[in-house]
């Protein structure tokens, strides 16, 4: 099978342990993510061959990243090298009515002075049936938006599958252009979109009637965002499915999680996972965006299996520390038979 390619910034990630508060602890934990190689090392785990592209200075911590990818699987050789500084960003994981705190610390990494030309998007694409990329990465920068259309118009010229997890940060967004400036000439070149229960409205002004992302108590109707399918795919008729993943939040400990697949004509939805005690939900619609893409080239014309995959496997990310999804295709289609007893494997 082809490979799959994704594009975007990876950071160095600093997170407090245990709980703790960034003026309580005296140390932090240190590994790597970002959203696009979440969805690569998730595919890697899947056994499928995936290409990730990033732009990163010439230093040790650099090196100490694409040695982390590499350990996964991933494949690095389209990486390009230049800039200043890899992104950093602090995480401080809540606990109960606590919520979890982000602070970022990526200005003027090297892929936010990234360019057009940069890279050989038909040489980075050769052997590709499918390219990534979230909307995380033309809110880094003016140029790195540039770039990501670069990409995805390479991509449908070649006709490889664009998928896009729009994924909206309003604090990524201060170059002087809005998501809903930038977003739509990207989201036209996809033939998949996810998305959240918020991300359509606060990017493209779209959402279901009597639907407040903030007093869900946990109850998510699914049913509820046809409609938001529905006008996705007429705003963006390239488009053959509109994906949303419902997040109900009872705490920060506790979430139930689901999510819907609409192709034009049906929509799927998934089982309802109530997730208790969660490790790490950081990652977590990567999670679901690397389940989801191989199901849908695996499970070619089932998208309901497809959607149950992604369901399942996010729901399995909730329990592993860290960006990363480091689940197998088998412990995901075993959740997904409904076996979630936890009980040791011997």
């Amino acid at each position: 099978m082809s490979k799959v390619v994704t594009f975007g910034e990876i950071m160095l990630r600093l997170a407090t342990p245990d709980n703790l508060r960034f003026q309580q602890s005296n140390m932090l934990s240190a590994t790597f993510g970002g959203g696009e190689a979440n969805v690569a090392v998730s595919l890697a785990n899947y056994g499928v061959e995936v290409d990730f592209i990033t732009r990163l200075p010439q230093n040790d911590i650099a090196a100490a990243c694409v040695g982390e990818l590499r350990r996964y699987g991933v494949g690095t050789s389209q990486i390009i090298y230049g800039g200043e500084r890899l992104g950093i960003y602090f995480l401080e994981t809540g606990a109960v009515a606590r919520p979890s705190k982000v602070v970022y610390d990526r200005a003027h990494s090297s892929i936010s002075t990234i360019e057009p030309g940069m890279i050989d998007w038909d040489k980075a694409l050769e052997g590709a049936d499918w390219f990534h990329f979230t909307g995380i990465t033309p809110a880094i920068s003016a140029s790195a938006a540039e770039v990501c259309l670069e990409a995805c118009r390479a991509a449908n010229r070649l006709g490889v599958t664009v998928s896009c997890d729009i994924n909206f940060r309003k604090n990524l967004w201060k170059y002087g252009k809005t998501a809903s400036e930038v977003m739509p000439s990207l989201v036209e070149c996809c033939d998949v979109i996810l998305g959240n229960e918020e991300d359509a409205e606060r990017v493209f002004g779209i959402k279901p009637e009597g639907f407040d992302a903030a007093a869900t108590g946990g109850q998510v109707e699914q049913v509820a965002f046809e409609s938001v399918c529905r006008q996705m795919m007429q705003r963006f008729p390239r488009a053959k499915k509109i994906i949303i993943t419902l997040r109900g939040s009872i705490n920060a400990n506790h979430n139930t999680w689901g999510g819907v697949l609409f192709d034009g004509e049906k929509l799927y939805s998934s089982p309802r996972y109530d997730i208790t005690h969660i490790v790490d939900r950081v990652g977590g619609g990567d999670s679901f965006m690397g389940g989801l893409i191989y199901g849908l080239r695996e499970y070619k014309g089932d998208d309901d299996r497809a959607l149950r995959f992604a369901v399942a496997a996010s729901a399995l990310k909730h329990t592993i520390y860290g960006d990363f999804n480091l689940v197998s295709v088998a412990e995901v289609e075993n959740l997904m038979k409904g076996d979630g007893s936890g009980r040791v494997a011997r």
